[in-house]
C-alpha cells in the first residue's frame, strides 16, 4: 500500500513518541466534514442563557421573568440533586419550568445534571422529558477518578458509560457534555476528555467548556486544549476571576465578565475561526445574597452586555 508523506509523518512521529493514540482519531482531530449540534444555532445571533444555580430560592416564574427581564435568550436549568428540579419530579416539574420560561419569552437551552451514566435510575426519564420538551444539551455530573485504579483503566470505565450515553442521547435526540471543570476530577486537564471522546459520535456526546477553569489549570496553555477538543465542545460556560490572596492563601474571586484575566478576546476569535456558535451560559457565582431583585437584573445584563458587545463584533 502507498503512504503518502503526511500519513507517514504522523505515523513515524506517533511511533517515536510511544504515544497511545490511534492513527484514525489524529486524522478526526482536524475533520471539517462533522456536523454541528444543533445546525439551527449557527443561523443568526448566538443564543444567551443564565444559570438557574445562581439564583437559588426563586420559583420558575420568578426565575424566567427575571432572567427575560435582563435580556437573556433562554436558561440553563439545573435538574439535579438540589437544583431547580429534582431528578424524582422531572416527569412533573420539567414542563412547569419549561411553560414558564415560554411564557417569558425564553427557551431552556441546556441543563446541569447528575447524570454519570445511562443505568441510573433518573437518566432516562430526564432525558426522555427533556427530548420531549425540545431541550437539546444537558451537562452531565462530575467524574472522579478512582484512586485504587490506574488513570488508563478509569478512562477505559469512563469510554464505557459514554458509549452507553451517546446511545441513548442519540434515541432521545439530546446531547450529553462534560464541563471541563478546574480540580483532580476527570476533565480539568482536557486531554483525558479527549482520550474518551476520540472515537465517540461528538453528535450525542461532547463538552461545555469552561474557559475560567481551563484558565485555572493553564493560564498560559489552554489554547492547546481548546484546539484539542474543539470538534467536541458544544455549549460554553461564561465567567471571570482573578486571583487573590485571601487570609494568605491564594484564591479565585469571582468578577463581572471582562473584570478578570480570563483571556476571552482570544477567545472569541477562536470561535470565529471555528465558526463555532455556543450557546452559552453565563454564571453569575458573584452575585450576593444581599442583592435585591433590581440590583441581580442589573448586573446580569451587564455581563449579557459585555458578551454580547463581543459576539457582535467578532459577527457571531
Amino acid at each position: 500500500m502507498k503512504t503518502s508523506r503526511r500519513d507517514f509523518v504522523i505515523k513515524s512521529t506517533l511511533a517515536a513518541t510511544g504515544m497511545a493514540l490511534s492513527y484514525q482519531s489524529v486524522g478526526a482531530l482536524t475533520s471539517t466534514n462533522l456536523k454541528p449540534f444543533p445546525a439551527s444555532y449557527k443561523d443568526g445571533p448566538a443564543k444567551i442563557c443564565f444559570f438557574s444555580k445562581d439564583l437559588p430560592g426563586l420559583r420558575y416564574e420568578e426565575i424566567a421573568s427575571l432572567i427575560a427581564e435582563a435580556g437573556f435568550d433562554g436558561i440553563d436549568l439545573t435538574v439535579r440533586l438540589g437544583g431547580h428540579v429534582l431528578p424524582e419530579n422531572v416527569e412533573r416539574d420539567l414542563p412547569l419550568a419549561t411553560a414558564a420560561a415560554k411564557k417569558s419569552g425564553l427557551k431552556i437551552y441546556m441543563m446541569a445534571t447528575d447524570i454519570l451514566n445511562a443505568e441510573e435510575r433518573f437518566t432516562e426519564p430526564i432525558l426522555r422529558t427533556a427530548s420531549s420538551l425540545g431541550i437539546e444539551y444537558y451537562r452531565m455530573g462530575p467524574r472522579f477518578y478512582d484512586a485504587n485504579k490506574s488513570i488508563p483503566q478509569n478512562l477505559a470505565d469512563f469510554r464505557i458509560q459514554y458509549e452507553k450515553l451517546a446511545k441513548m442521547n442519540k434515541k432521545y435526540k439530546i446531547r450529553g457534555e462534560c464541563q471541563n471543570h478546574t480540580g483532580d476530577r476527570f476533565g480539568a486537564a482536557v486531554w483525558d476528555q479527549w482520550e474518551v471522546l476520540k472515537d465517540i459520535d461528538p453528535q450525542w456526546v461532547g463538552v461545555q467548556y469552561d474557559l475560567l477553569h481551563a484558565t485555572l489549570e493553564g493560564v498560559n496553555s489552554w489554547t492547546v486544549g481548546f484546539n484539542l477538543l474543539k470538534q467536541y465542545i458544544g455549549t460554553m460556560d461564561m465567567k471571570d476571576f482573578y486571583w487573590r490572596k485571601i487570609d494568605g492563601k491564594w484564591d479565585q474571586e469571582l468578577v463581572p465578565l471582562g473584570e478578570g484575566m480570563v483571556d476571552f478576546k482570544t477567545l472569541i476569535a477562536l470561535l470565529k475561526k471555528n465558526n463555532m456558535h455556543g450557546p452559552f451560559s453565563i454564571h453569575g457565582e458573584y452575585l450576593s445574597d444581599k442583592d435585591d431583585r433590581r440590583a441581580k437584573a442589573e448586573k446580569m445584563k451587564k455581563d449579557l452586555t459585555t458578551l454580547r458587545g463581543w459576539l457582535n463584533d467578532a459577527g457571531l
